[in-house]
């Protein structure tokens, strides 16, 4: 479904990305886990084609250059070049990292912006499956983004993914700041998701220990390269794994 070769991002000088592959079949959930900085959100900018939206804006301000080397090839179809409005077109949704949500309109509101390149009947159908899937929301349609706590704005957010209907669906760092209960119970929607909906799963992470035990396989990425990779299985019996992001 995606291969990517090779892929090696620049901003000014500093490389955030060196020459990393990564390969998601459909159907499946890939893991890409790594701390701070380590290129996570570069990639799924990349994935999503924001990172050209970025180049052309610091371009028209003068600011830091970035280059982009590598290709992504999204069933059969190079898209490295490709505006990101036309990868969403195409299946590929992009959660980003934080609760990307509009704090002064309602959850509702919120879910209705996110389906303003679908019919009124999708979007109506794309709400009833978000709150199917969180079931918290119901209660909160009326409520301010900006009023809800931090697992219900990241309930929010994905919701506001599922809209669009994606086939191939980016969450990066969506266990940020939650608590380990509301961890696990998005852990449970994305696996719901996937096996229910068929939605393939990229999720970016640096929370290891709930994410390992769901994916198919998974990528370790440090300092912008791939160190590691294999089945969720296999990374959580590695020694190097368990010394690193498990403490034992």
């Amino acid at each position: 479904m995606l291969d990517v070769n090779q892929l090696m991002v620049f901003f000014e000088n500093a490389i955030a990305l060196n020459d990393f592959s990564l390969q998601v079949n459909a159907g499946e959930i890939v893991g890409v886990v790594g701390p701070n900085s380590a290129g996570k959100t570069t990639l799924m900018n990349t994935l999503s084609g924001l990172i050209i939206d970025m180049q052309i804006k610091e371009k028209r301000k003068g600011g830091e250059r970035i280059t982009v080397y590598g290709s992504i090839t999204y069933e059969g179809e190079d898209i490295t070049r490709t505006k990101p409005s036309d990868r969403v077109r195409r299946g590929i949704v992009l959660s980003r990292e934080r609760h990307p949500v509009f704090p002064e309109s309602s959850v509702l509101e919120n879910l209705k912006i996110a389906g303003y390149l679908r019919s009124r009947q999708e979007v109506q159908d794309g709400i009833a499956n978000a709150i199917h899937l969180f079931p918290a929301l119901e209660a909160l349609k009326q409520k301010k983004a900006g009023f809800l706590s931090g697992g219900e704005q990241q309930m929010l957010a994905i919701g506001m993914a599922l809209i669009v209907q994606p086939k191939l669906l980016l969450l990066d760092e969506p266990l940020l700041g939650l608590s380990p209960m509301m961890q696990n119970t998005l852990m449970d929607a994305i696996v719901a998701l996937n096996q229910e909906r068929g939605i393939t799963v990229i999720l970016c992470e640096q929370f290891a220990r709930p994410v390992f035990p769901v994916i198919d396989r998974g990528y370790i990425l440090e300092n912008g390269m791939l160190t590691l990779s294999g089945t969720g299985e296999e990374l959580m019996q590695n020694p190097e794994i368990k010394a690193a992001y498990f403490g034992i």
